[in-house]
């Protein structure tokens, strides 16, 4: 076993278990790999269960090998499940977080309990998908869960899911992660463990499992089928300790504060700056010893050892550092800071006012509020339609070309308002809050909200952003028309932020009735007015530094486990590569990333290839199109497969058209073939 700590070995030797069987009540069968401790059978252990669609045997093989095995050497069965439809196991899988997951998710809990390697005491570990429903299972209540740990995820689905975001269309993931998991799920079961029928259960797989787009675009307001599975909804259901876990360059952070603020269980946070992985790897660092971290959490809440866990601060956060515009970093640099409880007790926020000659007055310092502009006057601008080309993509997943560049393109096209240099550092730690006077003089419309950091030679960092689709203005339940030219008090809450800004720097505020791909368009070009002064203010989560922060122990160095018997990969390849083509009125955007991995243990060779393009015309909101283009194969002696997905999607004035088509081979013969035409009504979109 490998350490980069320089550590001793981890002390019990760990036993393998390439794929068990956990039979369900309906006769359906869930494919799992365990590791534990090799005399678990003698002395039995908790179990630590992570529960997600992503294919144990292929597709995540490389990264639970390096983490599963690392919970087991320290006494823990560390259980990898393939949910109900996807790799191995039985069924199809219909969509996300429904409530068959949770039952099924349960059933695995009590077979768990029931095995003699186990305490039964259970942990639920998962990002992303398993991160949500870690949360949602917790909210069911089994009495074998006695912990979690949720990283990357959400408590909302509606509000801060690749869905929806401020009640618009995310015409940057929705298709995208619909087109994905098409794919995904299209995928046919190992043989290996299948058997002779693998064919005929890939076969009923790719005729049952619908395109994913179709429930979510179907769904464009927050309803029961949102709510389903947000545990924001009740957060009095979750009774068992939640560790929340997220990253400032990963979408889904904004839960980590709301569900330090709404449990009231035994809970921690962590946020560093990491995008959309495990904070022991992915970028941007700097990288910590998390496994490290989840030993001493499973050790006190499943085995009950006093470690002093739950003595640390209910939240320790990185408060990043300006540094100049990239789409990649390495590294962020910055420093950890805490707080005893969230909302902080002694938490201020400062406001600023946007004036009506472009100056965001009052807490910078500079010029006194009002001082540039009448009570009420206005700001208007017509939306540009390419308004978002300095935007990174919606979910960064620590690779190249991914975060936002310098936004001086996108602060031109939209109404902005700069602060005079700040007269010394401040940090921000919370949700920045804008509340605008407005009016529109269209039926529907939308604006982005941005806050960036502008250094002294213009450079305009992003420090975070939001959207409002002013149809959702009162809530996002009942949307309801705009009147044209009436002036309207909206609120706008931007994404949660850990940042620091200089002193020197100026604070900028740029608002936009246009920001594609992230939102959909509105059907017909938009006229935005502001009315400034009074009206209209951003209000900032401005933190004090405490001499405690500096008196924080030190996390570890990563830590990680090699596989257990031998290499998984043996090669792996990830490349990615996001171009723009911004001509003759038209701006387009291309994402092209390609995935191949060798497994040693079937021999098989792995590829994914993706291309996602969207274009949009200058004045001609109707025109945004979107194509996403996957191809999965899996390649070994005796076996070859290939799935080939290709979505595409157009609006009108009325509705959303979605072109879906999946086909699926077996050698060179095409053995699935099926095609799909979506015509879905705008309901305030």
């Amino acid at each position: 076993m490998r350490v980069t700590s320089g550590q001793a070995p981890a002390p019990r030797p760990v036993r393998d278990i390439e794929n068990e069987w956990v039979p369900l009540s309906d006769g359906c069968r869930l494919a799992a790999r365990i590791w534990l401790p090799a005399d678990a059978e003698t002395d039995p252990v908790p179990a630590v269960l992570e529960y997600v669609p992503y294919r144990k045997d292929d597709d995540t093989a490389a990264q639970d090998a390096r983490r599963h095995p690392y919970f087991a050497a320290r006494g823990y069965a560390s259980v990898r499940v393939d949910m109900r439809g996807s790799g191995d196991s039985d069924g199809v899988l219909l969509d996300e977080y429904l409530a068959r997951e949770q039952d099924d998710a349960l059933e695995v809990l009590a077979w768990l309990e029931a095995q003699t390697w186990c305490t039964g005491a259970v942990g639920m570990i998962g990002y992303s998908w398993g991160g949500f429903n870690g949360l949602q299972v917790a909210a069911r209540r089994p009495r074998q869960l006695r912990a979690v740990i949720t990283l990357c995820s959400t408590d909302d689905r509606y509000a801060d899911d690749c869905h929806y975001m401020g009640g618009c269309l995310l015409g940057s993931d929705q298709l995208k992660w619909a087109s994905t998991m098409r794919a995904f799920q299209a995928r046919p079961p190992d043989p290996r463990f299948a058997g002779e029928g693998w064919r005929e259960q890939w076969l009923g797989r790719l005729e049952d499992t619908p395109p994913y787009i179709e429930e979510w675009l179907t769904h464009q307001r927050r309803d029961s089928y949102w709510r389903h599975g947000s545990v924001r909804e009740d957060y009095g259901a979750i009774v068992c300790p939640v560790f929340v876990v997220g990253g400032w360059a990963d979408p889904y952070t904004n839960a980590v504060p709301r569900l330090l603020e709404g449990l009231s269980v035994p809970r921690l946070g962590l946020i560093g700056p990491w995008s959309h992985g495990f904070p022991q790897e992915v970028a941007p660092g700097p990288n910590v010893g998390f496994l490290q971290e989840c030993v001493r959490w499973w050790d006190h809440w499943l085995k009950g050892i006093e470690n002093g866990v739950m003595d640390a601060p209910m939240l320790r956060a990185w408060v990043q550092e300006s540094v100049p515009p990239a789409a990649f970093y390495n590294e962020r640099p910055g420093r950890w800071v805490a707080e005893a409880a969230w909302p902080p007790a002694d938490g201020c926020a400062r406001v600023w006012t946007l004036e009506g000659d472009g100056a965001l007055c009052g807490a910078a310092g500079g010029a006194a509020a009002g001082a540039g502009s009448a009570e009420g006057a206005a700001l208007t601008i017509l939306g540009d339609q390419a308004c978002g080309r300095a935007t990174g993509v919606w979910c960064a997943n620590g690779l190249p070309d991914e975060l936002p560049v310098d936004q001086r393109p996108d602060d031109a096209v939209s109404l902005t308002w700069d602060s005079e240099p700040l007269a010394e550092r401040i940090e921000l730690l919370g949700f920045p809050d804008v509340r605008l006077a407005l009016a529109v003089d269209r039926p529907n419309a939308l604006i982005a909200v941005r806050l960036c950091d502008v250094a002294p030679d213009g450079g305009s960092l992003l420090v975070t952003w939001g959207l409002l689709n002013l149809t959702h203005r009162d809530g996002d339940a009942a949307p309801s028309s705009l009147g044209p030219g009436r002036r309207l008090g909206v609120a706008v809450r931007l994404n949660a932020v850990g940042q620091a800004v200089p002193a020197g720097h100026r604070l900028r505020l740029s608002v936009s009735p246009t920001y594609w791909p992230h939102a959909w368009p509105s059907p017909e070009p938009v006229t935005l007015s502001v009315f400034c002064h009074r009206g209209s203010s951003l209000s900032l989560p401005v933190r004090t530094s405490r001499p405690e922060d500096d008196a924080l122990p030190a996390f570890g160095g990563p830590e990680w486990s090699e596989p257990v018997g031998g290499a998984i990969v043996s090669a792996a390849l990830r490349a990615r590569s996001r171009t723009r083509n911004d001509k003759a009125g038209l701006s387009g955007i291309e994402d092209v990333e390609t995935f191949r991995m060798r497994l040693e243990e079937s021999g098989t060779d792995y590829e994914h290839a993706s291309r996602d393009v969207w274009s949009i015309a200058d004045g001609d909101p109707l025109s945004a199109t979107l194509r996403c283009e996957r191809t999965i194969a899996l390649d070994r002696e005796g076996w070859n497969v290939r799935i080939e997905t290709v979505s595409s999607m157009t609006a009108d004035a009325g509705a959303f058209h979605v072109d879906d088509s999946l086909e699926a081979f077996e050698g060179t013969r095409r053995v699935f073939v099926k095609r799909t035409r979506l015509d879905v009504p705008r309901d305030g979109v």
